[in-house]
């Protein structure tokens, strides 16, 4: 029998509790994701103990009450856990002896804002603990890079959570990209609604991240994974719309952008029939307040032999109620209705599946049914297969700031630089 994972979630906030700013979130994931797919997971026999470290202890309490009222009570689901620091501390770097409380094999899921990712990561992985890294895995090409040498050298499993990977949709549509011939044009467009500017004011406002880092990633990492080895990104350069977040009723720090595109260029790497592509990543967080989604969420793929698109959004499925008004509704993602014996019943949406995919290699590496290596071909998100993402978002930042194109290319140790 597969021995059980044990799991430290690291990060209090939306994705993984639901709770924001004092109560239930306002988005699509009022009960969060990532602690109610442990809990079940720990429910059907998969993992083991389960923890979860924060900065401020003094959310813990609230918080635990919050998991066990609109989890433990909804779906007859234990959801008793172990968390850091103490309910009267305040200590940033109370990460670390939660790590320390697990042992090699062990796996940590990191959902905290984007700067903190590589220092988490690296810490766990040199203790042999297994990382799932929400995305984007780090802001920086070299920072991807170590975590690369590091996971190898220490034989652990860090995957990113680019669950667009497991929507069937995206998937299948991945699966036809590879026989429409060389890539020519993508198009890809992601927002979600301004009250989010509120959720993510404190890293907005200490400039953590962007909105190209937080929405982009998806469809780059989509596009990146449709053209695999066919084809390599050289050019990045980026545009920004801004006036929204700065302005009444949100007024964020000067500087922060409401939309960000990235035009990126690309190339064929078949030198006997060389071929140029165009990319276009848009992502915005000034979208309206009360649209019919949580977020938009679409592609256009184009290749020399045919196209595929995808909205994400819009399944033919759509509900309205007296309260909350007219809204399309993505049953594929998390399904939070119980099922008829009164227990969590979403382990299909892709939210969930992608949890369990990292859950279930922790298991085989542990195991040694599988190597790193293996899953680095199987079309997982790992953080070899997602080095290009990094790079393309990078660059778009460093785009941005520089106000000049950034290119792409391998150096004379066939690294990937920016330049």
């Amino acid at each position: 029998m597969t021995d059980k994972v044990n799991v430290l979630m690291i990060g209090t906030g939306e994705y993984t509790t639901g709770y924001v700013n004092g109560g239930s979130s306002t988005s699509d994931k009022k009960v969060g994701v990532v602690a109610l797919t442990m809990f079940d997971l720990r429910r059907l026999g998969k993992v083991g103990e389960i923890s979860m470290v924060g900065t401020n202890g003094s959310k813990l309490p609230a918080i635990r009450e919050h998991l066990n009222k609109n989890i433990g009570q909804v779906y007859n689901m234990d959801t008793s856990l172990t968390t850091y620091p103490g309910d009267n501390v305040t200590d940033r770097e109370s990460y670390k002896g939660a790590i320390d409380a697990l042992k090699a094999g062990d796996a940590i899921t990191i959902f905290t804002p984007d700067p903190t990712h590589y220092p988490i990561a690296l810490y766990a992985i040199q203790r042999g603990i297994h990382v799932l890294l929400t995305k984007p895995a780090v802001k920086l090409l070299h920072e991807h890079q170590n975590l690369i040498n590091e996971a190898k050298k220490n034989n652990v499993f860090v995957m990113i959570e680019h669950h667009k990977r497991f929507d069937p949709a995206y998937a299948d549509a991945k699966g036809k990209a590879a026989g429409l011939g060389p890539f020519n044009y993508f198009y890809s467009y992601m927002s979600q609604p301004k009250f989010q500017l509120e959720t993510f004011r404190a890293w907005i406002e200490t400039k953590e991240s962007d909105i190209s880092y937080y929405l982009n990633s998806h469809h780059i990492d989509l596009h990146c994974w449709m053209v695999g080895d066919r084809g390599v990104p050289y050019k990045v350069t980026a545009s920004a719309a801004s006036g929204v977040a700065t302005s009444e009723p949100f007024n964020m720090v000067e500087g922060t952008e409401d939309t960000i595109t990235l035009l990126v260029n690309w190339r064929s790497t078949d030198e006997k029939a060389p071929t140029e592509g165009t990319a276009v990543y848009t992502s915005s967080w000034t979208a309206p307040a009360k649209s019919e989604v949580h977020s938009q969420q679409y592609f256009h793929y184009l290749g020399s032999k045919g196209e595929v698109r995808v909205d994400q959004a819009h399944r033919g499925y759509s509900y309205t109620t007296d309260s909350t008004g007219f809204a399309n509704v993505n049953p594929f993602y998390m399904k939070y209705t119980p099922s008829e014996e009164g227990f969590f019943d979403g382990q299909r949406g892709y939210g969930y599946v992608s949890l369990e995919k990292f859950i279930d290699n922790c298991q085989k590496i542990n195991a040694k049914t599988v190597t790193v290596e293996d899953l680095d071909k199987r079309g997982l998100p790992t953080i070899k297969n997602t080095e290009l993402v990094t790079a393309i978002l990078e660059a778009g930042r460093r785009s941005l700031d520089e106000k000049r194109s950034i290119e792409l290319k391998k150096d004379s140790n066939g690294e990937w630089v920016l330049v």
